[in-house]
């Protein structure tokens, strides 16, 4: 059986994406095969990587990625996955071949406000929020497959 490949992609791949990438591959790693990159690669977010480490799933060593290097190496994908803000998911850039593109609305982690337990509280929201989405996409892939 060929993986379908999906790439996932926010702003800053240091978050959403790479949240969204891990749960694909833990969770349906047998059917997809699930990268991500950022439009403006920053550093990985230490709340996001505190917020799946509590649930043990270790992203600390995962590297922040462009999404144009994926464009420049031809890299081909099935699903491209846009996890940001509805401005920032129309930024994304084509995809040659054949490409499902989907939206994800997601809250940005980075620019939450408060006091570290604050942010954390609310990272901990958004993760739960992307593996709620991750696992109701897989269902319905399953379907349309």
């Amino acid at each position: 059986m060929n993986k379908k490949k999906v790439l996932f992609v926010c702003i800053h791949n240091s978050a959403r994406s790479q949240m969204a990438e891990a749960f694909l591959n833990l969770l349906a790693g047998d059917r997809f095969e699930a990268e991500s990159a950022g439009l403006e690669p920053g550093s990985l977010n230490p709340l996001a990587v505190e917020a799946m480490r509590e649930i043990g799933i270790d992203i600390s060593g995962n590297k922040t990625k462009s999404v144009f290097d994926f464009i420049k190496q031809g890299k081909l994908f099935h699903y491209v996955i846009t996890v940001c803000d509805e401005t920032s998911g129309s930024q994304c850039p084509i995809f040659s071949g054949y490409v499902r593109r989907l939206h994800w609305n997601f809250p940005d982690p980075s620019a939450l406000e408060g006091t570290c337990e604050k942010r954390l509280e609310k990272t901990r929201e958004i993760r739960d929020q992307i593996r709620a989405k991750t696992e109701a996409w897989i269902k319905e892939t399953d379907i349309a497959d």
